[in-house]
């Protein structure tokens, strides 16, 4: 897509960012809504993203959604975390949303989709303290009730939003074999025998600890096929890491942007020490990096919305890649360049920092998508 976006995108773009300047444009505002910083996810403004219609951007119509395509999302995506506008719930929503989307039940489609589109958040558990890269080795068990359904037991843990989730995508082990034995089951909030304990962060509330015991689910609680889930997990690999990838594109052009206000305004010796070649060779090269990053986040996307059917797991791979380290680094050079006004609170950049510096180890570490591009290769 490079930077020829439709019109109606480029209205949509310039929506997003009045939006984003009204609501969240200062400093106070941010820290009012995210409680100085430490909560991602504001319920009553992402409520009035859903009012605009925002939140169903690439979910289909029949269910509230505007129909759109993966390259509409990644630009909603993009533009909220650039306005650091707290809708911290939408990632792991649409990822999971997708999944309903593709292979849940009409009945399930209609409760989850529609409920997303209006507002509810949703979360994907995955990962267990003794399953992180390696997801074919979690452990969290769903059995056949004698009297009909399913008993779960097990943890759950690094679960982003289930907290304010009103339904988790749960991922279980159903059988023996390694991958051919997982199962996605419909896990409503609230469901009886769930604990959901928050683990603390260098970045605030983000994530949690899921714990099972003997929940009970129907056996209508299956979403797609029992002992199908890798299959779907890897079908929505596309999903996952460009939304990822377009969120941490936003942050990293915000690091970028507010860095360079700084050095334009910083004088020592004389002068802003933006002119100075040390700092401007830095500028360029950040410049050049996000640049990059942006062409193959929204080529990616493009791509997956002309070919919905099939996987583009080295392009995925490549759009998280790049953009999670580039963000990173992105922070890291802004912080820096600002000197010792980078480390303070009173400036956004620690708070940039904070939240680049996991990018590179959720959904899928940057070592993980190295080795997926690697063995795209042959090797």
């Amino acid at each position: 897509m490079g930077s020829r976006l439709t019109e109606e995108q480029s209205d949509f773009v310039a929506a997003l960012r009045d939006f984003a300047k009204h609501e969240c444009g200062t400093r106070e505002q941010r820290d009012a809504l995210t409680g100085g910083g430490r909560e991602a996810h504001h319920p009553g403004l992402y409520a009035r993203l859903a009012e605009l219609g925002w939140l169903g951007v690439c979910l289909p119509e029949e269910y509230g959604g505007a129909g759109g395509g993966l390259a509409d999302a990644c630009l909603f995506l993009e533009e909220t975390s650039y306005g650091m506008v707290p809708a911290g719930g939408f990632v792991t929503t649409v990822i999971a949303a997708k999944a309903y989307e593709r292979f849940a039940t009409e009945r399930q489609r209609q409760e989850v989709l529609t409920g997303a589109v209006r507002g509810d958040v949703l979360s994907i558990a995955m990962s267990e303290p003794g399953a992180g890269s390696d997801v074919g080795a979690l452990r969290c068990r769903a059995r056949r009730a004698p009297d009909g359904g399913w008993l779960v037991d097990g943890q759950k843990t690094w679960i982003s939003n289930a907290h304010c989730a009103k339904s988790i995508l749960l991922v279980a082990r159903t059988g023996e074999d390694k991958h051919a034995g997982l199962t996605m089951f419909h896990l409503p909030a609230g469901t009886p025998g769930v604990e959901v304990r928050g683990i603390e962060t260098m970045g605030g509330r983000e994530v949690n600890d899921v714990f099972l015991t003997g929940v009970r689910l129907p056996d209508d609680a299956v979403v797609g096929e029992v002992d199908g889930g890798w299959r779907q997990l890897m079908a929505g690999l596309n999903y996952e890491r460009l939304f990822l990838a377009a969120n941490m594109l936003g942050l990293a052009r915000r690091a970028f942007d507010d860095a360079v206000t700084y050095v334009r305004e910083r004088e020592q010796f004389g002068r802003p020490v933006g002119s100075f070649q040390a700092l401007r060779h830095r500028i360029a090269d950040l410049a050049t990096e996000i640049e990059c990053a942006r062409l193959l986040v929204r080529e990616v996307a493009l791509d997956c919305d002309a070919q919905p059917d099939r996987l583009f797991p080295r392009e995925a791979s490549m759009a998280k890649l790049k953009a999670t380290e580039t963000a990173k680094r992105a922070a890291l050079e802004g912080m820096q360049m600002m000197g010792g006004y980078g480390y303070t609170t009173e400036f956004d950049m620690e708070r940039h920092l904070r939240a680049a510096v996991v990018s590179t180890v959720y959904g899928g570490t940057s070592e993980i998508q190295r080795d997926v591009i690697g063995k795209s290769y042959g090797l």
